[in-house]
Order: C-alpha cells, then sequence, then structure tokens
C-alpha cells in the first residue's frame, strides 16, 4: 500500500471547510497543526505590532490513488484560485507505521476501486 501526504496551509476559518471536503472525497482524517506565516505581501500593523491571520496546517495521510481527487476537492472548497486563500502540495511518504488496524479496510477500498 502506497501513501502520500497532502500539507495544506490555510486560514484559520476554512480549515474545517477543507477537512470536511478531504473526508467527503474519501480521506479517513486530518493532523491539523496551528501556525503563521509570511507571503508576498507584508503584514498589516497596527502601532507597530504585526497583525498576522492565524494559519492552520492540515496534513492528509492519502492513499496514493485518491491524492488527485481530494487535492482537486481541497482546491474547490478553499478557493485557491484566489490569491492569499491557502496553498496546498503533495509530497512522497516512504514508511508509515500505526495503520495496521486501518490496513485491511484501505486493501478493502483499493480493490473497490479498481473492480
Amino acid at each position: 500500500m502506497r501513501f502520500k501526504l497532502i500539507l495544506a496551509s490555510v486560514k484559520a476559518d476554512i480549515t474545517d471547510t477543507i477537512v470536511d471536503a478531504a473526508k467527503g472525497a474519501g480521506a479517513t482524517g486530518a493532523t491539523i497543526i496551528p501556525g503563521r506565516g509570511t507571503g508576498i505581501k507584508e503584514a498589516k500593523t497596527f502601532f507597530g505590532l504585526s497583525l498576522e491571520a492565524q494559519t492552520d496546517i492540515i496534513l492528509l495521510l492519502i492513499e496514493e490513488h485518491l491524492v488527485t481527487k481530494i487535492l482537486d476537492v481541497i482546491k474547490t472548497a478553499g478557493k485557491f484560485d484566489k490569491p492569499g486563500t491557502g496553498i496546498a502540495f503533495v509530497v512522497p511518504v516512504e514508511h508509515v507505521v500505526g495503520l495496521e488496524s486501518q490496513i485491511e479496510k484501505f486493501e478493502e477500498e483499493v480493490r473497490k476501486s479498481y473492480f
């Protein structure tokens, strides 16, 4: 079984929308890490203090055959076609431990998708 990791950096107010869309497309769960970031545009300031919007990093460990579908729904749900809304990318995963209880379900889903 092969997996990939989708990482999405999004504004905190759309995190639930992104996660729900990913689950609807086949993701079994997500890990959400609060963060902050910087981009091309400078953060707004108020009396010299930087006002940065909360950013969440969403991690989704996905079966390889579902990656394109889930990435597409994340892009749509997060409105990533508009500037400053978010970014998502995929990285390969070489080894996974801790999913032994779910492997049978994963294998069954793969069989269904091919037959």
